[in-house]
């Protein structure tokens, strides 16, 4: 018997990495990826249909900071007394905006502590209380109230009342505007301009102000636009659009209140401080102006610079007239005692004497004695010329000699005077610089007074102006402002992530499944471990008969079993006798070896040839249940009875034209009947009359049986069924292989999904219908696995 080459038996590296393959591994699940994409996105849009959505909006101020760190607008009136240094304030004023306390009187104001829910038909959605047709007034909004955690449903039953129902199961009838008492103190419900008279059920949520206020202190975003300007964004996100902007909007004119009335106080303080200065100021300047006005009386001053100006002016005229005196003094004394000593000389003329009539006198004193000198020169002194005019020169030069002495009289007189005045001056100034220095003294502090007098109604008027006008500490630029279109759920990131995952769960499912699977799938599988012949990949029928192969069947099965019939003849053609014998078998049951013994025996009976189909599995019969037939006897009867011959066991089916020795019933001794010699004497009749002898045997893991009737096999068929046998079960085939312990071995791969085979696969029924696999339904084609 000789031994052909393996068919179909390409070469593989196996170290090499076949990038399609790994891809086609998961494509081929392509349907999968396309369901868990659908549900991924489906689950997307119902979440985002009934997610709560969140609005973002968002408000821009300006703060008003003059890097006067903590100094408000009032204290810098004092700003020039150098009291106070420079700092950023708009940290500051971010730490203010972010306080609970503003957070709290914000809460409080809109009342927000108080929630409002109304249930739809799949989801309770929170509603804001300006949407309501009812209105909720709370009385008594005491330190308890604030620390209530309680609810309770109105339910209105008519245009003009409702029922109250509380947590705890109670329930009241009320009319509109009734004042009711309740666990939480006075309330009353009144309708609204919204209230259309439908009956309608809101519940009402009262939650601890501690709680919501430090929800939104950590929801509420305060930030500086850049470090490089005082503008800050205030951002929220909420539920209710409306409700974010009256938050914001409320912050920011809270903050605005609060920091006016900051000023204000400090403004009115300060007020009251230089009002109070400028009282005591007053006083002491009262009293320094009246010490001022009793020094000036004292001293009959007015001015004292001046007086003492016109006092030095005054003496240096003094002086000068004592001068003018002295010199005029001197002058008649020199003119008389001339006078005296030289009688016929002339009088000096123009010596500045201030006396007219003695310069007129003493000119014609000079005239008078130049005319007698002249006269004498020509005549005696007898001539009565020149005794007339001695005698006029005589009574004239008397005459001017009585003049000069009255005149220095005169000037004695007016000198002594000038002195005197000359003195009083002197002792009047000799008391000007202690005056001065007294008055100065007076002065300076009337000066300081009196500057710190009208520093402080300055800035009374200053701080007065400031109180009038007080500013805000933030400029609103933007106020609350939110678009319609939610920022959460985030609708695009959302169906992305479900796209994602839609895709990443089939794909960690496939790999993890792939990774932790260890059965043979493909022919490469095979190969891979088992080096015998390939005669084929039979693939995975869609039909339920067993018999896939007749004259008009097209399908993929059964061309694969065509295919098989041309490659089992390749393999027998060494084979001289008249008889073929084809043994059939698996490792384990459920392999298909009774389902490939059939069809292999159908096919090759389609080319007018004589088979014989054994079945030699006397331990788990299935032919007789695989063709739906039934007979009396077979080959257990045959082998336990000697009196029978093969023809009389051999069931002549005209149906399946071939024939067929079926197991027969369930032997206690399978081993021992295929061991006495009467199974040789089937495979020798079969030879004999038959051109094929198909032998469906035992699986070989299970029993020896196989193994105890190889050597009668002209070839062995090992069926391994892909997606069923434990790629570990093959080291059985593969030593029997080696070993050669069954002859003229070929492997025939069942059950193969072609396209599954990653490059493996051939398409088998091509330009053909594919018979019964078309009769299926388009569904279950589209979701086999």
């Amino acid at each position: 018997m000789q031994t052909q080459e393996p068919l179909n038996n390409f070469e593989f590296n196996e170290d090499s990495i076949h990038l399609r393959e790994e891809i086609e591994k998961y494509t081929y699940h392509w349907k999968w990826f396309v369901l868990s994409v659908l549900i991924a996105v489906v689950g997307a849009f119902l979440y985002l249909r009934y997610a709560t959505n969140q609005y973002q909006v968002s408000t821009t101020i300006l703060i008003d900071d003059e890097k006067k760190g903590g100094m408000s607008s009032e204290l810098s009136a004092f700003e020039d007394l150098g009291l106070f240094g420079e700092q950023n304030s708009i940290d500051n004023e971010i730490e203010l905006l972010k306080s609970r306390t503003l957070a709290e009187t914000v809460v409080k104001s809109l009342g927000i502590n108080v929630g409002y829910f109304v249930k739809g038909r799949v989801k309770t959605t929170e509603a804001y209380a300006k949407s309501l047709p009812i209105k909720i007034q709370f009385f008594k909004k005491d330190s308890i109230f604030y620390r209530t955690d309680s609810s309770f449903v109105v339910r209105v039953t008519s245009a003009t009342s409702f029922k109250l129902e509380s947590d705890s199961g109670q329930t009241s009838t009320h009319d509109f505007g009734e004042n009711i008492e309740t666990s939480v103190g006075a309330m009353t419900i009144t309708p609204t301009a919204k209230f259309k008279g439908e009956n309608t059920a809101v519940t009402v949520h009262i939650t601890p102000l501690k709680n919501v206020v430090a929800s939104y202190r950590k929801r509420i975003q305060v930030q500086p636009v850049n470090k490089n300007s005082s503008v800050i964004q205030l951002s929220l996100k909420d539920p209710i659009k409306e409700k974010a902007k009256d938050i914001l909007n409320k912050l920011v004119t809270q903050y605005n209140k609060d920091a006016v009335e900051y000023k204000s106080l400090i403004a009115k303080n300060t007020n009251a401080f230089i009002e109070d200065r400028l009282e005591i100021i007053n006083k002491d300047l009262l009293g320094v102006e009246a010490g001022a006005e009793a020094f000036k009386t004292k001293n009959r001053l007015t001015d004292i610079a001046s007086e003492a100006t016109l006092v030095l002016g005054s003496k240096s005229e003094i002086e000068k007239r004592i001068i003018e005196l002295s010199t005029q003094k001197k002058l008649v004394g020199f003119i008389s005692e001339h006078l005296q000593s030289n009688s016929n000389q002339l009088l000096p003329a123009n010596l500045g004497l201030t006396e007219e009539d003695l310069n007129t006198s003493s000119a014609q004193y000079n005239e008078l004695l130049l005319e007698r000198n002249r006269i004498l020169k020509s005549s005696s002194a007898l001539n009565p010329v020149i005794i007339n005019l001695n005698e006029q020169i005589k009574n004239l030069r008397s005459s001017i000699t009585q003049s000069l002495a009255n005149l220095e009289s005169s000037l004695a007189i007016s000198l002594s005077q000038v002195q005197q005045q000359e003195y009083k001056l002197d002792s009047k100034i000799a008391k000007v610089p202690k005056q001065e220095r007294e008055y100065r003294v007076i002065q300076r502090e009337q000066q300081i007074i009196e500057a710190l007098y009208l520093y402080l109604l300055q800035k009374r008027e200053e701080n007065a102006i400031t109180l009038a006008v007080t500013l805000p500490n933030a400029k609103i630029i933007d106020k609350a402002y939110g678009s319609d279109i939610p920022v959460a759920p985030k609708r695009k990131i959302i169906y992305l992530a479900a796209l994602l995952l839609g895709v990443i769960i089939p794909f960690a499912y496939l790999y993890i499944r792939n990774l932790l699977d260890n059965l043979v799938h493909t022919r490469k599988d095979v190969e891979t471990v088992l080096k015998a012949p390939i005669l084929g990949d039979i693939p995975k029928s869609m039909v339920e008969k067993k018999m896939v192969v007749s004259d008009n069947e097209r399908n993929s099965t059964a061309e694969s079993f065509r295919l098989l019939r041309t490659n089992l003849n390749f393999m027998l053609s060494g084979v001289k006798d008249r008889g073929n014998v084809v043994f059939v078998t698996s490792t384990m049951s459920g392999e298909g070896k009774t389902f490939i013994a059939i069809n292999m025996a159908s096919v090759l009976a389609l080319t007018n040839k004589k088979v014989l189909l054994v079945g030699a599995d006397i331990r788990k019969p299935k032919i007789s249940e695989y063709l739906n037939v039934s007979t009396s006897k077979g080959l257990t009867h045959f082998l336990m009875d000697d009196t029978l011959l093969p023809q009389e066991v051999i069931d002549k089916n005209t149906e399946t034209k071939f024939d067929i020795l079926h197991s027969g019933v369930l032997a206690p001794n399978p081993s021992e009947l295929l061991m006495n010699g009467r199974f040789e004497e089937v495979l020798a009749y079969g030879k004999e009359h038959y051109d094929y002898v198909i032998v469906d045997t035992a699986p070989i893991q299970m029993v020896t049986d196989t193994l105890l009737l190889s050597e009668k096999a002209d070839m062995f068929v090992y069926v391994v069924r892909a997606n069923y046998l434990d790629k570990r079960l093959l080291e059985i085939p593969k030593k029997l292989y080696a070993e050669k312990r069954l002859p003229n071995m070929a492997v025939l791969i069942n059950g193969s999904d072609f396209e599954r085979s990653y490059g493996y696969g051939y398409g088998y029924g091509y330009g053909y219908g594919y018979g019964e696999d078309s009769a299926k339904s388009w569904w279950k084609k589209l979701w086999r696995n």
